[in-house]
Parts: structure tokens; sequence; C-alpha cells
């Protein structure tokens, strides 16, 4: 009977074994880059984010170490529904272990609830509802670049502070526009501010003119455009020609890109303040990603915050997967490891993962140069500071995610 006992136990032993040793041989990974790769979202998501996979790939250098890693696109068109059956598919069908990019808060939302059902992992650099992270926080969601807490906080309160203490909101309907207008309107009253009022426009709109005449006769000092994109940029150029600003208001343009400038061209742009996390000109790291992606892109772009983030989360991603010695293929299980690590990259430098899912580093207010500043092509922004990464993010003590409570 002993004997029966010890061969048994021999035998579980080797099994175990056996298990461990195929989880640190699985060397393989698949990540889905799923963003808006045809509308108003898809210069500062779209095919640079699927690009920014492949050069993170090929900088991990995993592949010269006998991994084998692939990448797949889709386009959620902006609808969560789509979104999510993308992502289903992805999980069941593809076996996909990463979605990274997802910009539109609504779809990554969406997503995330189904990222934690499937155990996989979502990097998330493109949206930005800083409720990801906080209310609707997952043990598999990580978001990276930028969210609405960044951006009003750095935009609302820099503004308010400089006297523009009174605010009137166009806002995207949808999830994003909410918590950047709701997240703003904090921001602006913390620091003294009143907000006068505010209109909601659809999604992808063309004509802003019933929009910005309410807002025009707020008579708020700041018009805040909590929108993104082709939405920002088609409210800027209209609000242009109804002579906004020549009327004494100021537009805040809450989340603007480097694409969107390029859009306007430096004449619309010069002088909007807004918030980001990274730059292509900041230093001699972030210039030559940036060089190396413009050279490959069809378009000549430079990479937006969204694209960078694509990048440094999947660098990230990369080192807690040698870390384990192999691909566990168990989403929350490599995202706990990702928080153990520091971040450390070329693009946004030394920062860390907070236990809500949230990326932690500096960020940035801007301001478009004059076209008489700019020294060439893509010199579009100048630094008015710095904000520290402990105060950029929403502070733990304040985030409501589930996963803080004991």
């Amino acid at each position: 009977m002993k004997n029966k006992i010890s061969t048994l136990l021999f035998g579980t032993a080797l099994l175990f074994a056996a298990g461990n040793l195929a989880f640190a041989q699985d060397k393989t990974a698949k990540i889905g880059a799923l963003s808006d790769q045809s509308g108003l979202y898809s210069d500062l998501g779209g095919p640079g984010s699927t690009l920014a996979a492949q050069m993170a790939v090929e900088d991990s250098g995993l592949t010269g170490k006998g991994w084998k890693i692939d990448i797949i696109s889709g386009d959620h068109l902006n609808k969560p529904d789509v979104g999510v059956n993308i992502a289903r598919q992805w999980f069941d069908v593809e076996k996909v272990d990463v979605i990274v990019d997802v910009p539109n808060s609504g779809v990554a939302l969406a997503v995330s609830n189904l990222v934690k059902e499937k155990n996989g992992i979502l990097l998330d650099s493109g949206a930005g509802s800083s409720d990801l992270t906080n209310a609707q926080c997952t043990p598999n969601t990580i978001h990276w670049t930028y969210d609405t807490y960044t951006l009003a906080h750095g935009t609302g309160t820099a503004l308010t502070k400089a006297g523009g203490d009174s605010w009137f909101f166009l806002t995207a309907d949808y999830a994003f526009g909410a918590a950047l207008e709701r997240d703003t309107t904090a921001a602006v009253q913390t620091s003294g501010g009143k907000v006068l009022g505010g209109v909601k426009h659809p999604l992808g709109t063309s004509d802003f003119s019933s929009f910005l005449l309410q807002a025009q006769a707020s008579k708020a000092k700041i018009i805040g455009l909590a929108n993104a994109g082709a939405d920002t940029t088609t409210a800027i150029k209209q609000a242009a020609e109804f002579g906004l600003t020549q009327g004494g208001q100021k537009l805040a343009a809450l989340l603007l890109f480097i694409s969107d400038v390029h859009s306007l061209g430096l004449n619309t742009a010069q002088g909007l303040n807004f918030t980001e996390t990274f730059y292509w000109d900041m230093n001699d790291q972030t210039r030559a990603f940036s060089k190396r992606f413009q050279e490959r892109m069809k378009n000549h772009t430079m990479p937006t915050m969204v694209h960078a983030g694509v990048y440094s989360s999947l660098l990230h991603y990369f080192k807690a997967l040698e870390a384990l010695g192999g691909n566990p293929h168990d989403g929350a299980k490599v995202v706990a490891k990702m928080k153990e690590i520091p971040t450390d990259d070329p693009l946004f430098g030394k920062g860390s993962i907070e236990p809500n899912g949230r990326t932690i580093h500096p960020a940035y207010l801007f301001e478009v140069k004059k076209p008489s500043e700019s020294k060439g092509p893509w010199d579009y922004y100048k630094l008015v500071a710095t904000i520290p990464a402990d105060e950029a993010f929403t502070p733990l003590d304040k985030s409501t995610c589930p996963l803080l409570k004991k």
C-alpha cells in the first residue's frame, strides 16, 4: 500500500512538473490591435497602432530568443457591440492573448468586461475614460497613456488659474465626453471657477454651428471641447469661422493629438493649450523612435501618444512574459506580474502600474506654436509645464476601483 501511495505521489509530481515545463517552454503570444481603422479616430490610432505593436515586437528582442509573436488587427467602427464581437472572436477562435489600443471609451469599457470574462488582457492606450481604472476597473485591464482625470487636471486647472474662470462645454455624446466633462468640471470648480452650461453633440457630426452659437451666447471665457479626433478639429475650424476667439472667448481642446494639429495647421491651431503624456520631440529617445515610426507610416505622420502607448505597454508586457519564464495564457496572472515590475521605457520614462491598473508617468501641458515659432515640419508644441507622475492621475485614495477594497 505504501509503495502504491509513493508511486501515486511520484506520478502526480511528474504531471505537475510536466505542466510547469510546458508553461515555461510556451513562448508564443498573439496580439490584437483593436482600433478605429477608418473613421474619426483612425489618425490617432488605427494603422499607426498596428505599426507601433509591430515595432514593440521587434524591439523587445523576443523573436530572437525563440518566441513566436503574431499580430492581427480589427476595426470596431466606434460601436461597442462590434468591438465586443471582434474581441470575442479573437479570444474564442484566434486565441488572442492581449488586446491593445481601443480608442472610444464606450467600446473600451465594453471590451474590458469581456476581457475579464475571458481572462485575457486589455492594454488600453486609446480610450480616455478614467472609469477604466476607477468604478469599472478589472484585474485584466491596464490603462496606459492618459485619461480624463489627467486632461481635466492638466488643462482645466491651468486655464482656470490663469483667469479662465467661467466655462461652457461642447461634449461628445458618449462615455468619453461625459467622463471628460465630469472630470474637468470638478477641476474647474476646485480651482475656483464655475461652469455656465454645456451642450452635447453627436459623435462624428459635421455641423457645430448650433452648438457654437450656444457657447458664444453663454459669454463663458473658456469653451471646453470635451471631444476628440475629427470632432475636435471640426469644432475648432468652425469656431474660427464664427469668430469666437476674436470675440474674447478661448477654446480649450481638452484632448488634442499631434495629428489634429497637423490637420488644422498652425495658423488655426496656434495658441491652443492642451495636455499630453508624449511628444515626439521631447528628447533623443522619443525622436529616434518617432523618426523610425514616421519612415514606416505610409502617410509619414509622427506618432501620437496613443501610438506611443501601444508600443510602451507591449514592451512592458513582454518583460512580464520573460519574468514568468513563458506565457501562461492567464491574463490576470500576467497583469499581476506587470504591476510588480516598475515601468521604464524610452517614450514615457520611469513609472509604475498601480493596483487599479493605472499606469503612472508624467504629463505635460503644451501650447501650439505660432507659425513664426516653428522651425520645421511637425515642430508644433512648446512646453508650458510638466505635471509630475504622482499628480497626473487619480490619487489611489480617491479611486473607486473595487480591487482596492480590503
